[in-house]
């Protein structure tokens, strides 16, 4: 099978299952809106969760994924499964007593930490004493899901996809049952999903057992730490923290910053992330998943050439996707927001607010998307520097444009300031990358954006064209608004589908491929 092959169908198979999580994490999202909406105790418990979720990104799903894969793969390449499997073995063991530390610490200095980051809580009775509450109850998470990513890593360079990928959906269910079964339980009811959120954890860990166990990778204790392996990812794992996150640590800036602006509004921004991901979790992490484990192979074989054409294709396969999402979420955000969280506590001034903020994130979809895979290209490179310079420079765009624009946007200029950090972020790291390593199809990827654009404006009207025939702004008619968003949707993927393979775009072309194959099976 063709590495171009091996890249769709991996993107496939993990955007299956993250699909069915993102759908699972929608009606969880529906869950808490009708019985929480959107006010202090849902700023609290956002706020809490922001904090071991921050951490997640950064060093599990961000730096250590990105610093662990390709040292994996090297040595997987060179030294073979014997030595790969004690590689693994160590790195389970000092990440374990790492998280643990670290776990530790979280809950102790948990009061200095929300008061840090949040502190325009303090100044509302009783909702600094929350946040400290709730962050103390879901740090352990960290601990779990630091363990999931580093399955993670092991499995993906395997080409296992499925398990890392379906074990989120566990999470959700388990915060879902929490907040229906348990919230009478507790005096402040939102404390219920804390608690669904620290057994979502372990059960994700607990999933990726049986199939390390089946791999011949069940973890076992090493204490050996001192060898060239571990510290090759120790010393792309602190560059990785930045330049891999920078855009999850925009975010966090933005949250705490909407805490000093009306109540509410680390609410507004978390809800409209909560779709913002959607597509990125079901295509961007999907894609940048299943190409690095190639890439990485690539680089440690040598073979730049190869590894050039896998990012070239990478980078189409994520404009391919992403152009049209991020034109389907302009046009639809506040029909979305009304079909599935108004109702209940969530009203439609609510609505409005947090469509306003995910109107100006959708704009960044494709920027986020690229970094998520030119960053690691570095990584693979064994060049630590230069995302972290990039990443620094987007920080320090986001936090001034935040400050500038939180004043007459409000938390629309969070979101907003945030995708233009990424888009600033995501031109260094094409303009280095291409000095890096030369050309890596430019004239190609500037085709495949052409083309996805010219398909995505007509989708896009038509979209809203068949939204304007629901009044948005009235409660209920669900079953109504339902079918007239989807039905725009399908209308509209299926014009932008046609057109795209009208215009011969390859990517399309490799989808109906693989559609193709698997109706034959």
């Amino acid at each position: 099978m063709s590495e171009k092959r091996n890249i769709a169908r991996a993107a496939g198979i993990l955007g299956s299952a993250t699909m069915l999580s993102r759908i699972m994490g929608m009606v969880r999202d529906m869950v808490v809106s009708r019985l929480f909406g959107a006010g202090l105790a849902t700023d609290a418990f956002f706020a809490a969760f922001q904090i071991p979720n921050m951490l997640r990104r950064f060093f599990a799903e961000g730096a250590l994924t990105s610093a662990f894969i390709p040292t994996f793969s090297a040595t997987l390449t060179h030294r073979g499964d014997e030595k790969a499997r004690e590689l693994a073995n160590t790195c389970f063991t000092l990440l374990t007593i790492v998280m643990a530390i670290i776990t530790l610490l979280g809950i102790l200095f948990s009061p200095a930490i929300v008061g840090c980051m949040f502190p325009g809580f303090t100044s509302v009775p009783g909702k600094f004493e929350l946040t400290v509450l709730l962050n103390r109850l879901m740090f352990p998470y960290i601990f779990f899901i630091s363990l999931v990513a580093l399955c993670m890593g092991i499995l993906n360079t395997l080409r296992h996809f499925f398990t890392p990928a379906i074990s989120t959906v566990f999470l959700n269910i388990s915060m879902i049952l929490a907040a229906l079964c348990l919230s009478d339980f507790f005096e402040v009811p939102i404390t219920s999903l804390a608690v669904g959120v620290l057994i979502g954890g372990c059960i994700q860990l607990i999933m990726q057992m049986p199939v390390l166990w089946s791999r011949g990778y069940a973890p076992r204790p090493d204490f050996n730490f001192n060898t060239p392996e571990i510290r090759s990812i120790a010393l792309l794992m602190v560059p990785s923290v930045f330049g891999v996150g920078v855009y999850y640590l925009n975010i966090t800036v933005s949250a705490i910053l909407a805490s000093l602006l009306p109540q509410g509004s680390v609410s507004y921004l978390y809800y409209a992330q909560r779709l913002f991901e959607f597509p990125q979790g079901i295509f961007t992490v999907s894609v940048a998943q299943a190409v690095l484990p190639s890439m990485s192979r690539q680089a440690a074989e040598g073979d730049i050439s190869g590894m050039k054409e896998t990012l070239s294709f990478g980078v189409r396969l994520m404009l391919f996707i992403t152009i049209p999402a991020m034109a389907g979420l302009m046009v639809c955000s506040t029909p979305i927001f009304s079909l599935i969280f108004m109702g209940g506590a969530f009203d439609y001034s609510t609505v409005v607010n947090s469509a306003t903020a995910l109107l100006y994130y959708s704009v960044g979809l494709s920027f986020v998307a690229l970094t998520r895979v030119l960053a690691p290209v570095f990584y693979a490179l064994k060049d630590t520097k230069t995302p972290v310079y990039t990443a620094l420079i987007a920080f320090i765009i986001n936090f001034s444009l935040s400050l500038a624009l939180m004043g007459p946007l409000k938390h629309g200029g969070l979101a907003l300031a945030t995708t233009f950090s990424a888009f600033c972020n995501m031109l260094m790291l094409l303009w280095l990358l291409r000095r890096k390593i030369g050309s890596f199809g430019g004239r190609s990827i500037m085709v495949t954006a052409l083309k996805s654009t010219a398909a995505s404006l007509p989708m896009a009207l038509i979209v809203w064209y068949g939204c304007s025939f629901v009044d948005w702004a009235q409660d209920g008619h669900k079953i109504l608004k339902g079918v007239v968003l989807g039905g725009s949707i399908i209308c509209g993927g299926t014009v932008y589908f046609l057109l795209a393979k009208l215009m011969k775009s390859e990517e399309a072309l490799e989808a109906l491929s693989m559609l193709r194959r698997k109706l034959k099976v």
